[in-house]
């Protein structure tokens, strides 16, 4: 059946009728639509840019039903996309709509060397072969590749794992292929390493200086800074070399003043919880942080919906794009800082939550 829906409608604010018909959006009157909402917001589908579904998974079995009990927590939460940016596998990339899940871009398994990631989680390879590795992850997974650019030594330090020339090599044959390359970096060194080699995006980037953000504005980089993991930062940073604490320390404690500043400069922030690390389906927490942060609110909720669906590749609330619209009953801008759950949500054009406005 076709829906009609009149609403506000996000990031412009219009009040709009809205028309839902073989899961495409309207703006034409389409005969016989059933009225689902007189009065609302409407937000193109929430997005967690950042989180794992193989990793802390609420549910049991093998490893596609872990992954699927992830990703349904991340629907219930009216996240109606998610991008995966590392794990064990490719699984992820046959979720979507079709089986009642939210669409998932995957970036195919963490790339590190030997030793350079938690055991068991990453390809492990010849750093000289991380182009070629990367150039199979991204086709795997038809659109990322996701590098481990450094990570804890054996000795307790926090260091670069590639070579400035390997990274470059990898991020030429990803874009070679139409796909992008992204970096797990925490050190101000591989930040700067992902920025040279032309890397698409930094995740998590603890130790980004202001220089450092003015330079991914530059080059047109994203930032996912994964703020909701911080309490799980502090008590990581506890496990490294005695000598080196306060330096990471320090470091988790300015984020937000790094965050901020980078918002303030253009460079794109994005909503990313790290699932995994913490719980699926909190991606009201990250928007939340953003905002603790310095992060206008509109902007943040834009992080979490219609800017990062459009840096993922989907539209937002247009003529013929998909219907993955999420429903507040009240200005979502107004109480970003405490963001209410949906009120009703569509994947796909199809009802998967409905709440007070039903």
């Amino acid at each position: 059946m076709p829906y009609h829906i009149r609403g506000h409608v996000l990031p412009d604010g219009e009040l709009r009728d809205l028309y839902v018909e073989d899961g495409r959006i309207s703006f034409e009157p389409v005969a016989g639509a059933e009225t689902i909402v007189e009065a609302g917001y409407i937000v193109p589908g929430l997005v967690d840019t950042h989180a794992h579904l193989a990793l802390a998974s609420p549910g049991e079995g093998n490893l596609p039903e872990l992954m699927e009990a992830s990703a349904r927590a991340h629907l219930d939460a009216g996240v109606l996309l998610v991008r995966d940016p590392g794990g064990p596998g490719h699984d992820g990339v046959t979720f979507g709509p079709a089986r009642g899940l939210p669409r998932v871009i995957n970036a195919g398994r963490f790339l590190a060397p030997h030793g350079g990631y938690f055991p068991g989680l990453a390809h492990e390879i010849d750093p000289d072969a991380l182009a070629d590795a990367a150039a199979e992850e991204a086709t795997a997974s038809g659109a990322w590749a996701k590098v481990i650019g450094d990570f804890v030594s054996p000795d307790g330090h926090i260091s670069p794992n590639f070579e400035l020339r390997q990274l470059r090599a990898a991020s030429q044959r990803v874009h070679e292929l139409g796909a992008r390359i992204t970096m797990h970096a925490m050190t101000a060194e591989a930040i700067g390493q992902a920025i040279d080699a032309g890397f698409d995006g930094i995740e998590h980037g603890t130790e980004a200086t202001p220089e450092l953000a003015e330079a991914m504005a530059e080059h047109g980089m994203a930032w996912v800074p994964t703020l909701d993991i911080e309490d799980a930062l502090q008590e990581t940073v506890q496990g490294i070399a005695p000598g080196e604490i306060g330096r990471w320390v320090d470091a988790v404690a300015r984020l937000r003043a790094s965050v901020r500043h980078a918002a303030r400069i253009g460079v794109r922030i994005l909503a990313g919880t790290d699932a995994g690390m913490v719980p699926h389906g909190r991606i009201r927490d990250e928007v939340r942080r953003l905002v603790e942060a310095g992060v206008p609110a509109e902007q943040a909720l834009g992080a979490a919906s219609w800017d990062a669906r459009a840096y993922l590749g989907l539209p937002g609330i247009e003529a013929g794009a998909p219907a993955d619209l999420v429903i507040f009953e009240r200005d979502p801008r107004a109480e970003v800082d405490s963001l209410p759950a949906a009120a009703l949500c569509l994947l796909d054009g199809r009802l998967v939550a409905r709440g007070s406005l039903a």
